[in-house]
């Protein structure tokens, strides 16, 4: 019995220092695929602001689609959002409440925050 309860303890014990080390990796680790996919669409909508000089526009859903965005109906998906000054914003839509993981044109990182620019 007293083995049995030293063993549980550990597997509690791993499990939850598992949890906490994941929790506190970077998001370059943890959100690997998604900030690549992303750093493309980036890099597709810079080519794009040079040769139109200008951003695409908010809902142009053919260009963005041009541009690598899928508009599927799927979670986390990946927002565009622009505004008159020429900043964009990147953000993984995961659910109704943030933060999220974004990317903004002004930082040029990507970090866990809360859009920037609104609608």
């Amino acid at each position: 019995m007293k083995k049995l309860l030293i063993i549980v303890a550990s597997v509690i014990i791993f499990i939850v220092l598992s949890i906490t080390i994941y929790w506190n990796l970077p998001i370059e680790i943890t959100r690997k695929s998604d900030i690549e996919s992303g750093n493309k669409i980036i890099q597709n909508i810079e080519n794009y602001k040079k040769t139109n000089g200008k951003l695409p526009e908010n809902g142009d859903w053919k260009t963005l689609e041009k541009l690598g965005f899928k508009f599927e109906k799927v979670i986390p998906y990946l927002d565009y959002t622009s505004d008159n000054k020429g900043v964009y914003e990147l953000t993984y839509i995961e659910g109704f409440d943030g933060p999220y993981l974004m990317w903004n044109s002004n930082e040029k990182k990507w970090t866990i925050d809360f859009p920037k620019i609104n609608d």
